[in-house]
Protein backbone atom coordinates (compact mmCIF):
# COMPACT_ATOMS: atom_id res chain seq x y z
CA UNK A 1 0.00 0.00 0.00
CA UNK A 2 1.74 3.59 -1.26
CA UNK A 3 1.02 6.40 1.17
CA UNK A 4 -1.38 9.06 0.35
CA UNK A 5 0.08 11.63 2.54
CA UNK A 6 3.69 12.17 3.89
CA UNK A 7 3.91 14.08 7.26
CA UNK A 8 7.66 15.51 7.68
CA UNK A 9 8.98 16.95 10.64
CA UNK A 10 12.09 18.80 11.25
CA UNK A 11 13.30 16.60 13.74
CA UNK A 12 11.86 14.05 15.73
CA UNK A 13 10.92 16.37 18.59
CA UNK A 14 8.22 17.66 16.38
CA UNK A 15 6.08 13.78 16.46
CA UNK A 16 4.44 15.20 19.82
CA UNK A 17 2.50 17.87 17.77
CA UNK A 18 2.64 16.13 14.70
CA UNK A 19 1.41 12.59 15.52
CA UNK A 20 -2.43 14.86 15.67
CA UNK A 21 -2.09 14.29 12.11
CA UNK A 22 -0.98 11.30 11.77
CA UNK A 23 -3.78 10.08 14.74
CA UNK A 24 -6.85 11.57 12.24
CA UNK A 25 -5.39 9.45 9.04
CA UNK A 26 -5.06 6.23 11.03
CA UNK A 27 -9.02 7.38 12.40
CA UNK A 28 -10.02 7.61 8.91
CA UNK A 29 -7.79 4.91 7.15
CA UNK A 30 -5.75 7.10 4.90
CA UNK A 31 -2.51 5.36 4.25
CA UNK A 32 0.58 7.84 5.02
CA UNK A 33 3.77 7.78 6.00
CA UNK A 34 6.18 9.83 8.52
CA UNK A 35 9.94 10.80 8.15
CA UNK A 36 12.27 13.47 9.79
CA UNK A 37 13.87 15.71 6.98
CA UNK A 38 15.79 18.87 8.01
CA UNK A 39 15.95 21.64 5.04
CA UNK A 40 19.11 22.33 6.93
CA UNK A 41 20.66 19.29 8.25
CA UNK A 42 19.64 17.24 5.23
CA UNK A 43 18.93 19.16 2.21
CA UNK A 44 20.10 16.45 -0.28
CA UNK A 45 17.07 14.31 1.21
CA UNK A 46 14.74 16.92 1.19
CA UNK A 47 15.70 17.69 -2.62
CA UNK A 48 15.05 13.81 -3.08
CA UNK A 49 11.74 13.22 -1.16
CA UNK A 50 10.05 16.81 -2.17
CA UNK A 51 11.07 15.92 -6.32
CA UNK A 52 9.80 12.25 -6.06
CA UNK A 53 6.64 12.05 -3.81
CA UNK A 54 4.07 12.60 -6.26
CA UNK A 55 5.67 9.43 -8.02
CA UNK A 56 4.90 7.12 -5.19
CA UNK A 57 1.15 7.90 -4.96
CA UNK A 58 1.63 10.36 -2.54
CA UNK A 59 -1.57 13.45 -2.98
CA UNK A 60 -0.60 15.52 0.18
CA UNK A 61 2.45 16.76 2.67
CA UNK A 62 2.02 17.66 5.63
CA UNK A 63 4.95 19.72 6.81
CA UNK A 64 5.79 20.89 10.02
CA UNK A 65 8.41 22.74 11.46
CA UNK A 66 9.52 25.14 14.18
CA UNK A 67 12.35 27.94 14.62
CA UNK A 68 13.01 29.21 11.16
CA UNK A 69 10.65 26.41 9.39
CA UNK A 70 11.71 26.04 5.78
CA UNK A 71 10.96 23.05 5.66
CA UNK A 72 7.49 23.41 4.28
CA UNK A 73 8.36 25.93 1.62
CA UNK A 74 11.41 24.30 0.49
CA UNK A 75 9.35 21.34 -0.06
CA UNK A 76 6.97 23.38 -1.75
CA UNK A 77 9.14 24.89 -3.99
CA UNK A 78 10.07 21.42 -5.44
CA UNK A 79 6.76 19.31 -5.42
CA UNK A 80 4.20 19.75 -7.56
CA UNK A 81 1.92 18.48 -4.94
CA UNK A 82 -0.32 20.29 -1.90
CA UNK A 83 2.13 21.20 0.79
CA UNK A 84 0.11 21.93 4.35
CA UNK A 85 2.34 23.45 6.82
CA UNK A 86 2.45 22.87 10.35
CA UNK A 87 3.89 26.02 12.30
CA UNK A 88 5.85 24.27 15.66
CA UNK A 89 6.14 25.94 18.76
CA UNK A 90 9.83 24.51 19.12
CA UNK A 91 11.95 25.45 21.87
CA UNK A 92 13.72 27.58 20.18
CA UNK A 93 11.14 29.82 18.68
CA UNK A 94 10.32 33.03 19.64
CA UNK A 95 6.72 31.81 20.66
CA UNK A 96 6.04 30.65 17.89
CA UNK A 97 5.88 33.48 15.81
CA UNK A 98 8.45 32.95 13.73
CA UNK A 99 7.42 29.34 12.68
CA UNK A 100 3.99 30.77 12.09
CA UNK A 101 5.53 33.67 9.76
CA UNK A 102 8.09 31.22 8.08
CA UNK A 103 5.60 29.67 6.67
CA UNK A 104 2.43 31.91 6.45
CA UNK A 105 4.87 34.49 4.46
CA UNK A 106 5.41 32.45 1.34
CA UNK A 107 5.78 34.12 -2.64
CA UNK A 108 3.93 34.03 -5.29
CA UNK A 109 4.20 30.80 -6.74
CA UNK A 110 4.71 28.57 -4.27
CA UNK A 111 1.80 28.68 -1.81
CA UNK A 112 1.48 26.34 1.64
CA UNK A 113 -1.74 26.39 3.06
CA UNK A 114 -0.77 26.75 6.71
CA UNK A 115 -2.54 25.63 9.65
CA UNK A 116 -2.60 27.06 13.61
CA UNK A 117 0.08 26.58 15.51
CA UNK A 118 0.95 23.10 16.66
CA UNK A 119 -2.64 22.26 14.82
CA UNK A 120 -1.34 19.48 13.07
CA UNK A 121 -4.71 17.89 13.57
CA UNK A 122 -6.55 20.23 11.43
CA UNK A 123 -3.31 19.53 9.17
CA UNK A 124 -4.27 15.73 8.58
CA UNK A 125 -8.17 17.10 8.13
CA UNK A 126 -7.46 19.32 5.22
CA UNK A 127 -5.26 16.72 4.12
CA UNK A 128 -8.53 14.53 3.83
CA UNK A 129 -10.49 17.01 2.32
CA UNK A 130 -7.70 17.65 -0.08
CA UNK A 131 -8.27 13.86 -1.12
CA UNK A 132 -11.48 13.48 -0.79
CA UNK A 133 -12.23 16.20 -3.99
CA UNK A 134 -11.20 13.07 -6.15
CA UNK A 135 -12.41 9.82 -4.02
CA UNK A 136 -15.74 10.12 -3.41
CA UNK A 137 -15.40 7.30 -0.53
CA UNK A 138 -13.29 9.85 1.24
CA UNK A 139 -15.41 12.74 0.84
CA UNK A 140 -18.36 10.34 2.32
CA UNK A 141 -16.12 9.89 5.72
CA UNK A 142 -15.24 13.55 5.83
CA UNK A 143 -18.44 14.81 5.77
CA UNK A 144 -19.73 11.86 8.37
CA UNK A 145 -17.27 13.57 10.60
CA UNK A 146 -18.02 17.05 9.68
CA UNK A 147 -21.54 15.65 11.28
CA UNK A 148 -20.31 14.20 14.20
CA UNK A 149 -18.79 17.09 14.90
CA UNK A 150 -22.63 19.11 14.95
CA UNK A 151 -23.83 16.33 16.89
CA UNK A 152 -21.01 17.71 19.73
CA UNK A 153 -22.59 20.73 19.78
CA UNK A 154 -26.08 19.87 19.91
CA UNK A 155 -25.30 17.27 22.56
CA UNK A 156 -23.48 19.88 24.56
CA UNK A 157 -26.16 22.73 24.19
CA UNK A 158 -28.44 20.11 26.19
CA UNK A 159 -25.82 19.74 28.93
CA UNK A 160 -25.67 23.59 29.19
CA UNK A 161 -29.64 23.69 29.24
CA UNK A 162 -29.37 22.20 32.57
CA UNK A 163 -27.12 24.28 34.09
CA UNK A 164 -28.75 26.76 36.40
CA UNK A 165 -28.17 30.37 37.43
CA UNK A 166 -30.56 32.69 38.89
CA UNK A 167 -30.76 35.26 35.91
CA UNK A 168 -30.20 32.60 33.39
CA UNK A 169 -32.55 32.47 30.97
CA UNK A 170 -32.50 29.37 28.71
Amino acid sequence: MNPKVSIIMGSASDLPVMEEAAKVLNEMKIPFEMNALSAHRTPDQVLDFARNAHTRGVKVIIAGAGGAAHLPGVIAALTPLPVVGVPVKSSNSIDGWDSILSILQMPAGIPVATVALDGARNAGILAIQIIGTGEPEVQKQMIEFKQSLAKKVIAANQELSKVKFDYKVN
